[in-house]
């Protein structure tokens, strides 16, 4: 309890931010959900012979894990606030249809036949004899959507959506860090209980209020909408710099957040911490942002799809460079000196147990270890693909998220894991890196990646941050991550100290 005091302590600004973010998307996802599913509902009573069918659709929607409709969304509408709130209000659209036309249904038909020999029209049935009656069963459906709402929206973080899940999520990333994933998985259960709470209070007086209740549901979600549009005003940015999730890409985005605002009149906002490398490239492309770091490595593999033709750390970054500018005209600009390649890593106790030296020296004990290596090392070439084809090695894998496959080893979990060079595990647990003679991991060396689109617009950021050209040592780097991950230190902070004691500012 007292880590998750001083936890919350520390991030408090975080976690704030945070539950406002995620009360943000419940209410929005929940709104659109209803105005959708109400009235569609309601015209299915009168149009039964289709009502099966779109309530199997929406059903259907329901059943695609909500990962795969974000991945889906992503090219179309982008990274952020939109897709998080389509697929989550997709999500929450069967139980409102389903008990809105459940509801009305089920009204005692004698009280219907009633109503039609008194001369009620159609409509004037629904709001004054069956809405009222069946508005417990509506706001039962409402219910159950916003919890699901409120739990499912935990994962928005992964496409820079933000809400509580981003705390669960840079826990996980740091190796399992218990208070920082409980910080954001307490309050999203705790949120969710509270709405179901205020809901049920609706419910109760549904029977006697009818439509009043939904309308004031609606009025009080447009107000929660509202007002951080009103507050905010047009306090917009002139440049958004956003970053894969972890310490590195916080810390960098960070120094070219405080060079652009030290050297420029611009003012930047950073979105740190979003999920797997097509997100972010994603988000450039689509203009939810302007810069952010990349590898040279990467570039030539997952972006471009090709392979790196040289381990020349310039010959790399210049058919990356070349690469990137000619198939989505973005300009890579001068990459840092550290490199950050994928490494093989293993604890110093299992390499002396095997005698371990090399990655070709797995061949020996790939029947006794276990890999743990991350979803995208495991499906590339320069990865476990190479691995298998340059190595001839058939190893036991187990894929997981990259904050857990730094724990498993810890744990014994698994034996041997793919690792990033400047990361600051490699220091805290002192893993040994298994030699690559066959060169199958390229140079990765980090480089702001930015639309040619904002260059014209913004000339003057180019050669602020390819200020940090050839800078940035291996060492440092990994010192600064290892200050991030495992001292809790601030990024931004971190990032600001590391550019005053260099001489970039003052």
């Amino acid at each position: 309890m007292s880590e998750l005091k001083a936890t919350f302590l520390d991030r408090q600004d975080m976690f704030w931010q945070s539950i406002w973010e995620h009360l943000q998307l419940s209410i929005i996802s929940l709104l659109i959900a209803i105005l959708i599913a109400v009235p569609l509902g309601l015209l299915l009573t009168r149009t039964k012979k289709i009502a099966e069918p779109i309530i199997t659709i929406t059903a259907i929607l329901q059943t695609i894990p909500s990962l795969a409709i974000l991945a889906f969304l992503i090219p179309i509408v982008g990274i952020g606030f939109k897709p998080a709130i389509y697929a989550l209000s997709a999500y929450a659209l069967l139980p409102i249809l389903r008990n809105t036309y459940t509801g009305i249904n089920e009204v005692d038909r004698a009280l219907i036949e009633a109503a039609k020999g008194m001369g009620m029209s159609s409509f004037r049935r629904l709001a004054r004899v069956e809405l009222p009656i069946a508005m417990p069963v509506i706001m039962a459906g409402i219910r159950t959507s916003m919890v699901l709402i409120v739990g499912t929206a935990t994962i928005a973080a992964l496409i820079g959506a933000g809400g509580l899940g981003e705390l669960i999520l840079l826990g996980i990333n740091r190796g399992g860090d218990i208070p920082l994933i409980l910080l954001g998985a307490i309050p999203a259960a705790l949120l969710a209980i509270a709405l179901d709470n205020i809901l049920r209070l609706f419910e109760r007086t549904s029977a006697k209020s009818g439509f009043r209740s939904l309308a004031t549901i609606l009025v009080a979600s447009l107000l929660i909408v509202t007002i951080p549009f009103v507050i905010n005003g047009d306090d917009q940015a002139d440049l958004v710099i956003g970053g894969k999730l972890g310490a590195e890409p916080e810390i960098l985005m960070n120094m070219y957040k405080v060079l652009i605002e030290e050297e420029t009149d611009l003012t930047v906002e950073t979105k740190p911490n979003f999920g797997k490398t097509d997100y972010v490239f994603e988000a450039l492309k689509g203009g939810d942002l302007d810069v952010y770091p990349e590898f040279t490595g990467t570039v030539i593999t997952t972006l471009l799809g090709e392979q790196a033709n040289s381990n020349v750390k310039q010959e790399v970054y210049e058919q990356a460079r070349d690469g990137i500018k000619e198939e989505e005209n973005m300009v890579l600009l001068e990459p840092m000196e550290y490199n950050n390649t994928y490494a093989v890593a293993t604890t110093q106790e299992v390499a002396k147990q095997y005698g371990l030296e090399s990655i070709g020296d797995l061949k020996v004990a790939e029947d006794k270890v276990t890999a743990g290596f991350t979803l995208e090392f495991n499906d590339r070439y320069d990865g476990y693909v190479g691995m298998q084809e340059e190595y001839g090695l058939d190893l036991t894998v187990k894929t997981m998220e990259p904050g857990v496959r730094q724990t498993a080893i810890k744990e014994g979990d698994v034996q041997v894991i793919d690792a990033y060079a400047t990361a600051g595990y490699m220091v805290a647990y002192n893993l040994k890196v298994l030699e690559d003679p066959e060169n199958i991991f390229p140079p990765y060396q980090g480089a702001p990646l930015v639309k040619q689109s904002t260059l014209d617009q913004y000339p003057e950021i180019g050669d602020v941050l390819n200020q940090l050209g050839g800078k940035i040592t291996k060492q440092q780097m990994q010192e600064m991550n290892y200050k991030v991950d495992f001292e809790d230190e601030d990024a931004y902070q971190v990032a600001r100290n590391f550019l005053k004691e260099n001489g970039f500012i003052n």
